[in-house]
């Protein structure tokens, strides 16, 4: 029972220790043809924030790049060309996977791969906690729990998120159980009226030749 205890424990440190992470950082590598994209899951009304930059070995030219990001429906968020560097912030109206594309756009003299740092932020990890701190006058412990309070609260909406998918994947899965068991019917009564006419052509056959 104590050892259930602490796991559970252990899995709530690690929730609100990834919710109050700074942001998330990635690092890309774009070919020099082709486009490197990457996503994340998001739900509805909430804050996405990011930053990306180009980092070149070649110090005396930095190449550019083209990014693009969009919603889960295709709306187009952001975009923009020639660029060693930029920021993109929106609030999703949308809940799904959010794409953010990248793609060397042809002013890359040396022909070789870029590398693209992208810190990608999103929900109480997009929040300005200095804002907030300087704005109500809070600082250490108290500020502290406020981050505590913001984590709380996102993990009891995305446990609401999760209830709703999940009922959504169980009605999903009653409707297909529903017409696989309808389907499975139709074949068994398909199948009892095709061997019954079979028999029944054959019983007439077989009087026509007088064996039975």
């Amino acid at each position: 029972m104590r050892s259930a205890s602490g796991a559970c424990s252990l899995a709530i440190f690690l929730i609100l220790l990834s919710l109050l992470r700074p942001g998330l950082a990635i690092w890309l590598t774009l070919p020099s043809s082709g486009t490197k994209c990457v996503s994340e899951e998001i739900q509805n009304n909430v804050v996405v924030l990011a930053d990306y930059v180009v980092i070149s070995d070649d110090h005396s030219h930095s190449p550019t790049i083209s990014a693009k990001v969009t919603s889960p429906y295709g709306n187009n968020l952001h975009q923009r060309e020639n660029a060693t560097h930029g920021q993109f912030a929106f609030t999703t109206h949308e809940a799904g996977n959010y794409l953010a594309c990248f793609w060397i756009d042809g002013h890359n003299p040396g022909g070789n791969g870029v590398s693209v740092n992208l810190d990608w932020k999103t929900g109480i990890g997009a929040k300005d906690w200095e804002s907030v701190a300087r704005k109500e006058k809070i600082e250490g412990l108290e500020l502290e729990l406020r981050k505590l309070e913001g984590a709380v609260e996102a993990i009891h909406e995305n446990l609401l998120f999760l209830k709703g998918r999940e009922a959504e994947m169980r009605s999903v899965s009653e409707k297909t159980n529903t017409r696989v068991a309808w389907f499975s019917i139709m074949s068994l009564g398909v199948c009892i009226a095709v061997s019954t006419l079979q028999l029944w052509h054959l019983k007439r056959f077989f009087q026509k030749k007088k064996l039975i």
